[in-house]
């Protein structure tokens, strides 16, 4: 059994000096701490003090980054327990989801850039899950990879705007309706995506239906950019590279090059985390 450790921080502090690389500046978290809910001031009489929510943040995003299990959390930040109770609490009620909608506005708005974007593209990566196990995993026969499929949404800068994780086994015009009937019935999501007119995707997304089904649910233009018959070797295809490099940022997180966890929902809120630190730089 694991034993407490004193040394961990149980209230809040003022001062905190980086221990690891990717910790939260005083910039940084300033900028976040806005957008996080609050935790409950300690009532009157005995009772645990509330947890530093920087440090909470310092510890998820150590284990995104790290690739380590929940249960190897280092010493210098709250309980595991506590940290990964934050995690999936947050991932549960919407959270993770909702501030980083949030984050994208501020980030786009100090870009000068509009608030809602008007051109996106989707794309798709398969990863392997662990012997973990949890809910939708399949086998993709191309690939032959045994896991889920990560859906991804992004504007013309590569910023996250929708996420939607899925079995493996799920072809991609399947997912991409997956993937745009959860932001038409999610209501942050719909407000932040609704002015797009464009959405740009690859050859494995086309056919007259998909394309017919995506106007009618949301009067988006579904265009695909192919390679010409022409194109030898490797081509950056204009402007679908946008969507690749959103998924080469997310693989510098460890965590992320297998599937390690049980719920898609923390899944899907892996990837949101993982795209704080460079949201927020």
């Amino acid at each position: 059994m694991r034993k407490q450790n004193q040394s961990r921080p149980t209230h809040k502090t003022t001062k905190l000096p980086k221990k690891y690389p990717h910790e939260l500046s005083q910039k940084q978290w300033k900028h976040l701490r806005k957008l996080l809910p609050q935790p409950k001031k300690k009532p009157d009489g005995p009772g645990r003090n509330p947890l530093d929510l920087r440090q909470v943040i310092n510890a998820i995003l150590y284990v995104m980054r790290s690739g380590c299990s929940w249960s190897m959390v280092p010493n210098a930040y709250p309980h595991p327990k506590s940290v990964y109770h934050y995690f999936n609490q947050w991932s549960k009620d919407n959270t993770w989801e909702k501030r980083h909608v949030a984050l994208v506005k501020k980030v786009r708005k100090k870009a000068g850039r509009k608030k809602r974007p008007t051109a996106s593209s989707v794309d798709t990566q398969s990863v392997k899950t662990t012997q973990v196990g949890g809910e939708a995993r399949g086998f993709e026969g191309g690939k032959c990879i045994k896991g889920r499929k990560r859906f991804i949404l992004v504007d013309t800068s590569g910023l996250l705007l929708a996420v939607k994780v899925v079995a493996a086994n799920m072809a991609e015009k399947a997912g991409a309706q997956v993937l745009l009937q959860k932001i038409w019935a999610t209501s942050w999501l719909k407000e932040r995506c609704g002015r797009i007119e464009i959405v740009w995707v690859d050859a494995g997304y086309g056919g007259a239906d998909l394309y017919d089904w995506v106007a009618h649910l949301t009067g988006w233009l579904w265009q695909v950019i192919k390679r010409t018959d022409a194109t030898k070797g490797f081509v950056l295809l204009q402007p679908r590279w946008v969507v690749e490099r959103s998924f080469a940022w997310l693989s510098f997180n460890r965590r992320l090059s297998k599937d390690y966890e049980k719920l898609t929902r923390n899944c899907e809120s892996a990837l949101y985390v993982s795209m704080l630190l460079r949201r927020l730089n």
